[in-house]
């Protein structure tokens, strides 16, 4: 007899490997999904979603590819620990075709020309590289040099990487500056909270079929205090404790079920929950608020109903409550419009909302704002204020200005804003 007949299940609930059938849509994993939704309908997508080891990004992965329409074309690269020639050679090998003994040129024709024939036939190409944190610089650059592909009209190659917290850190090096321009969208997959980490046990629980609560609410606590939270080592902590409450004869799994398992594993607390991590993260806090460059007044009606300051980065702007700045509004759409701060300022652009984005009276896709410029989300506007000196952006504008394709960017926007 099974744990699986013993606790009336039909399939085992904390199984360690990917299924998309089994995922729990947190509010993280459920913006993170969006984020990578977010590159079929924009041309240029290019999305960056890191998150640590067990956190949920490849059965994220997994079930964005399963709902992905026919008129998506998608390459999956995972082994990533490879040189810029075998990279294009395993993206062109996912696409079906036979690159090898080719020269690096020919790889980067025969890719061209694909691209150039999949959007010919209203086809959208995605590319997905997975654990992309062991990529070099070099694979790097050759994605961002990629990722320009480009008819007459737009860009043709959309782009997702994936990867552990060491990918961010690759990305913020000084030599990758040009890439980092390229991502519009990066987010971060954190653990679950106490009260999240509860709904997703009992949600995998009831996919596997259980009728009745399994785990007693005195186990939750502990599972939480050795886990932290990490969906991985709640898998492999719930199943533990399954198997020695079976083992046991009891129907119910509580405290002294986990801590056995606990004590079958030999693990410790979650180091997310020892005071010195407390401390370096209250640390890293305040590191990220003395950073603030720029300040976002949400008003309504005349009056300033939020105010948020914001360091150098991306922040979604909509009416889901996932947003960085959550406008409660029927005017305004779910994810809406981003803010993009930067060396130079701060960038506005319209994400294919329905009722768009002004300033003044004048529509707009993507302006680069003024200090004191004032934008309109239906009846909101947002007021934005540069924090640093003049002296301190002038200097920045100049320092980030590292080849003529920088000033071709800044021209862009600068004839959008008329």
């Amino acid at each position: 007899m099974s744990y699986l007949s013993h606790f009336n299940l039909q399939e085992q609930p904390f199984r360690l490997t990917p299924d998309p059938d089994f995922i729990y849509w947190s509010k993280q994993h459920a913006r993170a999904k969006a984020y990578m939704e977010s590159t079929i309908w924009l041309a240029d997508g290019f999305v960056v979603i890191t998150g640590e080891i067990g956190s949920g990004k490849t059965t994220l992965l997994q079930s964005f590819l399963s709902e992905l329409d026919d008129d998506v074309v998608y390459a999956v690269v995972s082994q990533t620990q490879l040189t810029p020639t075998q990279f294009l050679q395993a993206v062109l090998t996912e696409f079906g075709f036979k690159p090898f003994n080719k020269r690096k040129v020919e790889l980067l024709d025969m890719l061209n020309m694909f691209l150039i024939e999949q959007y010919s036939n209203g086809k959208k190409v995605v590319l997905i590289v997975d654990e992309a944190q062991n990529l070099t610089h070099k694979v790097l650059e050759e994605i961002r040099l990629i990722s320009g592909i480009e008819t007459h009209k737009e860009k043709v190659l959309r782009i997702i990487l994936a990867g552990q917290p060491e990918l961010r850190n690759s990305l913020n090096s000084p030599g990758l500056k040009q890439l980092v321009q390229r991502v519009r969208l990066r987010f971060h997959l954190g653990p679950l909270d106490r009260r999240e980490m509860h709904q997703y046990i009992d949600h995998r629980l009831s996919v596997a079929g259980a009728t009745s609560n399994l785990f007693e609410e005195d186990a939750f606590e502990t599972i939480h205090l050795y886990t932290g939270g990490v969906p991985r080592l709640i898998n492999t902590l719930c199943d533990t404790a399954l198997l020695c409450a079976f083992a046991d004869e009891k129907s119910t799994i509580g405290r002294d079920d986990v801590m056995t398992a606990v004590t079958e594993l030999n693990w410790k607390e979650h180091e997310s929950n020892t005071g010195i991590y407390e401390k370096l993260q209250q640390i890293q806090q305040r590191e990220v608020n003395s950073s603030d460059v720029t300040r976002i007044e949400v008003r309504k009606s005349g009056e300033v109903v939020q105010e948020l300051t914001l360091p150098l980065g991306r922040v979604i702007v909509g009416r889901s409550s996932d947003n960085e700045i959550f406008i409660k509004s029927k005017f305004v759409s779910r994810h809406h419009a981003q803010l993009v701060s930067d060396a130079n300022g701060c960038v506005v652009e319209d994400l294919n909302s329905t009722n768009g984005v002004f300033l003044g009276e004048k529509q707009i896709k993507k302006y680069r704002l003024r200090d004191g410029d004032v934008v309109s989300l239906g009846v909101h506007e947002l007021v934005y204020h540069d924090l640093r000196q003049p002296e301190a952006v002038l200097q920045d504008q100049l320092d980030t200005r590292p080849d003529d394709e920088t000033d071709d960017q800044d021209s862009a926007v600068n004839e959008q804003q008329g």
